[in-house]
């Protein structure tokens, strides 16, 4: 199938009214597939299903008799459910309040108080212990739980959806309100890598608009099948992955978990993938540390696919002649990058790649095997995508070109700014915030430094706050250090610290294959990781991997000195963002005294 069947704006006017068209459109086609525990089957549900069930879900919910703009929170894994109770919710013109599934509870003390909130909606309140601790529970109207158990004497309202549910036969489908396309449609809780989160505030028309104009720059068919992975309290896979396949008519099929992703890539060989850079350089960093294992010939047959994998790329998009090297792509292709498609379920027509900076090389190695990336650029602020990468005109170093209806220019310091039918209505009961964030003009400010080159494309180059501003005056921007160290296999996750100081340092998480391998190189019987991240050799060795990574960075960038921790930087230990965002003053603030010790008598 290649035609298209796009819902625009103007058709389905609001959230609701989209899935209203879209089950007039194509009722019996296949709209979701989740995962069933219990009967350890997929299931499958149509476009008609769903838009039934939204209804009943609809009519108990209005039994709470909420209010026009109440909010209502929605703290699940990605799951029908999701879509349900979010169209029902805003159907009758409540709020929906997106969590992340794995927040810390603090965290969503903070959001559901500050929110507003009168209804939970989570898996199980019992897998929740140190947020049923929290006071702000108690102030919830109504608390639903997936899970068959759900009573608490200390919660009395308190149910599991199936309680919930019981005596929806008994119920009349009340109609929905007239809903305004710029009413406001969700407030979505910035992850924020510093300060407490704030509430942006997204109209329907907002996301609407959104996905419509991704179908604008990439095409999407109701043959398309869409792996949801990234959650759906991200706003990237809410506008793209749940809402733009909503317009398009594609099947959303959600995956079972991370650790499960792989299989579920070889089952259900998705033709779409919408992801954060941490997946995709996961993966390269597998296949680099694989590649390594391997004979000189292997890796010499790899550099080669790669190589012209690329050339064959760059020719498709026009920007180099022929060469008589292409005639090797289809037998390279056919030994090293169909492999690594299959490894991806083998139809991927789009892997879009947003939240932060995509390196260059691991966009142009999957590219060059025959994985079609397709960077892009945006915030939660603009509802989120600003611009992406086309099929014809894909610039992996770039975030791409502006969306249609998307105007772009830059401040004096180079700061991007945006106005667009994206942009937020606002930060919630923040205006201080909204005011520094948004002119008078509609113009709102990035935070992002960048540029726009002759063809269009935009390339962010740092943060506008994220300089480091080293005692000898020479400025850096940690990202770009950060993305080249983090090309080493061996590394996990890396912070460079500066500001303030003589010479760059860095601190370093490794993986776990990580310490056998650098005993083993230099000759040392220790196991113990402890012992290791201090032993000079090791400490020796992993300064001249990065070395070699910033061979092409000025030598006010070298890093002089590191410290190795031991921990992961997760979101329970308060050191990253759901999504995969390093929180850097909260990892500066817990090593501290190592960082200071890197300094000592310098």
């Amino acid at each position: 199938m290649t035609h298209t069947d796009i819902i625009s704006p103007d058709i389905a006017q609001h959230l609701p009214g989209l899935l209203t068209e879209r089950a007039k459109r194509s009722p019996d086609a296949l709209a979701c597939r989740e995962f069933n525990i219990q009967t350890q089957q997929w299931q499958d549900v149509t476009w008609q299903q769903i838009a039934t069930i939204v209804e009943h879900r609809r009519a108990v919910l209005a039994k709470e008799q909420f209010d026009p703009g109440d909010r209502v929170a929605i703290m699940l894994r990605n799951c029908c459910e999701w879509i349900y109770f979010d169209i029902a919710a805003l159907s009758l013109g409540l709020v929906t309040v997106p969590l992340y599934p794995n927040d810390r509870a603090d965290n969503v003390a903070y959001i559901l108080k500050n929110s507003g909130a009168k209804l939970l909606l989570l898996e199980d309140l019992s897998e929740q212990p140190e947020l049923t601790q929290h006071a702000v529970l108690k102030d919830l109207d109504r608390i639903i739980t997936l899970s068959a158990s759900a009573a608490d004497e200390h919660l009395p309202q308190c149910l599991s959806l199936d309680a919930w549910l019981s005596d929806i036969d008994s119920l009349t489908i009340p109609s929905p309100p007239a809903l305004n396309p710029d009413d406001l449609a969700s407030i979505v809780y910035t992850s924020g890598t510093t300060g407490p989160a704030k509430g942006v505030m997204l109209s329907h028309h907002n996301m609407l608009w959104n996905a419509w104009s991704g179908t604008q720059s990439i095409p999407v068919y109701p043959n398309d099948r869409f792996l949801s992975f990234l959650p759906l309290s991200h706003t990237l896979e809410r506008s793209i992955g749940y809402y733009l396949a909503m317009m398009s008519g594609s099947t959303i099929i959600y995956a079972r978990s991370i650790p499960l992703l792989a299989e579920d890539l070889v089952e259900q060989q998705p033709t779409v993938l919408i992801s954060v850079p941490r997946i995709y350089e996961r993966v390269f960093n597998k296949i680099q540390d694989q590649l390594q294992q391997k004979p000189p010939l292997a890796q010499k047959l790899f550099q080669a696919a790669v190589d012209i994998g690329w050339c064959h790329f760059e020719h498709q998009q026009k920007r180099v002649s022929w060469h008589p090297a292409l005639l090797l792509h289809p037998i390279l292709h056919f030994l090293v990058g169909q492999k690594i498609q299959n490894k991806l379920g083998g139809q991927l027509r789009v892997a879009i790649c947003g939240g932060a900076p995509l390196a260059e090389h691991v966009a142009k190695t999957f590219i060059a095997l025959g994985i079609p990336i397709f960077q892009g650029y945006g915030l939660t602020e603009t509802s989120p995508v600003i611009s992406v990468n086309t099929t014809a005109h894909n610039l992996p170093k770039s975030i791409g070109l502006p969306l249609q209806d998307v105007m772009v220019r830059f401040s004096a310091e180079g700061e991007l700014q945006v106005q667009s039918p994206g942009v937020m209505l606002g930060y919630w009961q923040n205006e201080a915030a909204t005011a520094e964030t948004i002119d008078d003009d509609g113009w709102l400010n990035t935070g992002d430094l960048g540029y726009q080159d002759v063809s269009g494309f935009l390339y962010i180059t740092g943060r506008l706050k994220d300089v480091l501003i080293m005692s000898n005056g020479e400025k850096v921007s940690p990202t770009d250090i950060e993305m080249a160290i983090s090309k080493d296999p061996l590394i996990d996750s890396v912070l460079v610290i500066g500001e303030g100081r003589p010479f760059l340092s860095a601190l370093l998480v490794l993986n776990e294959d990580a310490w056998s391998r650098l005993a083993q190189e230099a000759n040392l019987t220790l196991s113990d990781p402890e012992q290791l991240k201090v032993h000079p050799n090791i400490v020796q060795l992993l300064l001249n991997r990065i070395q070699t990574q910033l061979h092409g960075f000025p030598s006010h960038a070298d890093i002089l000195q590191i410290t190795i921790a031991l921990e992961s930087w997760t979101v329970e230990n308060d050191l990253s963002t759901p999504t995969l965002k390093a929180k850097r003053p909260q990892i500066l603030q817990r090593y501290a005294a190592e960082i200071e010790a890197l300094y000592e008598g310098h």
